[in-house]
Formats: C-alpha cells, sequence, structure tokens
C-alpha cells in the first residue's frame, strides 16, 4: 500500500491527488494496477457518515486502512491520498499490512503556501473560526519520524507531479516492488 501523508494540501497547482493520480499513470503505463483511494472522494461516501473530530477522522483512517489492505491483498498498488494528521494511525494502518508493504510519503510543504492556494477557502474559514479542528491551524499535524519518501519543495518550488511521480517510482524500483 502507498499512503500519501500530508501536512496540508500541497501548493499551487497541486496537491496530493494530483501526485496519486500522475503516479497511477506512471504504474498504469508499467502495466501495474492501482487503484487511488482519495480523502474527499472517500468522505462522499463511504465515510459520509464522519465528521473531522479527532475521533471521527481515526475511524476516517481506519477504514480507509481497511479497504486498503483489500486491495493490497488482491494484488493491486493502493494509493491513498489523504491527511492523515496522527501518528497512531498511520502506525495502526501500518501494522494492517506485511512489513515494507506500506510505504508512507510524506509531502512536506509550508502551510504559507497552502493557505495561498486554497481553491476552496477553507483555511480562511478555519482561520475566521468557522471551521473548528482544521490540521495545521487548530488541529496538529504529527509529522511521521520514519517515513519512506519525503517529498518537499526545492528552492522554494514544488516540484512537477511527474518528478513527484518519478521519486516514488524510484523508490519503488529499488525496493524492488515493480518486477515484471
Amino acid at each position: 500500500m502507498l499512503e500519501y501523508r500530508v501536512l496540508t494540501p500541497s501548493p499551487n497547482y497541486l496537491g496530493k491527488s494530483t501526485l496519486a493520480c500522475a503516479l497511477s499513470r506512471q504504474l498504469h503505463k508499467k502495466g501495474k494496477l492501482s487503484y487511488i483511494l482519495d480523502g474527499d472522494n472517500v468522505r462522499h461516501g463511504l465515510n459520509k457518515d464522519l465528521g473531522f473530530k479527532a475521533e471521527d477522522r481515526t475511524e476516517n483512517i481506519r477504514r480507509i486502512g481497511e479497504v486498503a489492505k483489500l486491495f493490497a491483498d488482491a494484488g493491486l498498488i493502493c494509493i491513498a491520498s489523504l491527511i492523515s494528521p496522527y501518528r497512531r494511525d498511520r502506525d495502526a494502518c501500518r501494522a494492517l499490512l506485511p512489513e515494507a508493504n506500506f510505504i508512507e510519503v510524506f509531502m512536506n510543504m509550508p502551510l504559507e503556501v497552502c493557505e495561498a492556494r486554497d481553491a476552496k477557502g477553507l483555511y480562511k474559514l478555519a482561520r475566521a473560526g468557522k471551521i473548528k479542528g482544521f490540521t495545521g491551524i487548530d488541529d496538529p499535524y504529527e509529522p511521521p519520524l520514519n517515513c519512506e519518501i519525503e517529498i518537499q519543495q526545492k528552492d522554494g518550488i514544488c516540484p512537477a507531479p511527474s518528478d513527484m511521480a518519478e521519486q516514488v517510482l524510484s523508490y519503488l524500483k529499488e525496493k524492488e516492488f515493480l518486477q515484471e
């Protein structure tokens, strides 16, 4: 399972979903089956009964982890594109899979940049107190201590989606996940 963790959505024109789609396209070109579990999309269906309180966030991640495990059991590469703010929840998902099958990709982007590209206006609402429990504003994000991959800006510029996908693919090749 590939799991994407984000401090907040990525800056400028991209985000975690953009990276997930770029990675999925590259995997498809290599003949690998993958499926994207996008946090926003999952919240419209499977997890529509959940809010954003800490216990709801934990349940959201637990459910997504269980679905991702089913995809992995079926031989697909599951790309979970979501904000998972608490370490204990990520660790619980990691424990669902055999060792080395959970690959945490931390998109480490500055909060200011994320706020600047806030297309939905959620940061403004959170700063105004209209949204409570918003990750990075009034709810914490616990960065990973030992993620397998960290994606960062270089010289203040976010890498292109294809470059970020290539960084993940390089790791997968190096660890022999993409054997023919």
